[in-house]
């Protein structure tokens, strides 16, 4: 009858899919801070496939369509950084954000030695805000970006021997980023 979501590290082919899916959803986080010039709404395929290449990405799929996708690295210190958590719009409040960050965590602990999982939204981000705490994730800075936006930062530490670590979190985020709506 119905197919379902599957979870798994994307490809270079997934690139397009993932940069339209990343547009689509930033949209809503552009419009509640009146800011269209954010990074994911102006990154380049070609810098996309350069995070594809450096980075741990997974994909969420429904048949061959990306529904959903989120990145990470580590630092020399074990601190994973997540980015870029985005769950398309129609497939929201199903739990897919959730399932997308604890693969992500898991990838980079196990592949990376993560230890630790940093990220950030956008202080009015209430969905985000929530979905982070609800998977354990605590607030450890904020930051006035614009007279508009605010960064929360959020931490979390892995279990040990969580893969070797397990977690992932955002660079910090450049003028006008935030995790999308998950």
């Amino acid at each position: 009858m119905g197919t379902s979501v599957t979870i798994s590290a994307a490809t270079d082919q997934d690139a397009e899919q993932i940069l339209k899916l990343q547009f689509l959803c930033y949209q809503q986080e552009a419009a509640l801070y009146d800011d269209y010039g954010i990074e994911p709404l102006t990154q380049t395929l070609q810098a996309l496939r350069a995070e594809l290449g450096e980075g741990c990405v997974v994909v969420a799929r429904l048949g061959a369509e990306v529904v959903g996708s989120v990145r990470g690295t580590v630092d020399e210190d074990g601190t994973a950084r997540i980015a870029k958590l985005i769950v398309h719009p129609r497939m929201q409040r199903h739990g897919l954000g959730g399932r997308l960050l604890d693969a992500v965590e898991e990838r980079l602990a196990r592949e990376r030695s993560a230890t630790r999982c940093r990220l950030f939204t956008g202080h009015r981000s209430e969905g985000n805000l929530r979905l982070y705490r609800s998977r354990g994730y605590v607030p450890v800075g904020t930051e006035q970006r614009t007279p508009r936006l605010s960064v929360v930062t959020l931490e979390k530490e892995l279990p040990v021997g969580a893969g070797a670590g397990a977690a992932a979190a955002p660079q910090a985020p450049s003028r006008g980023e935030f995790a999308a709506q998950a």
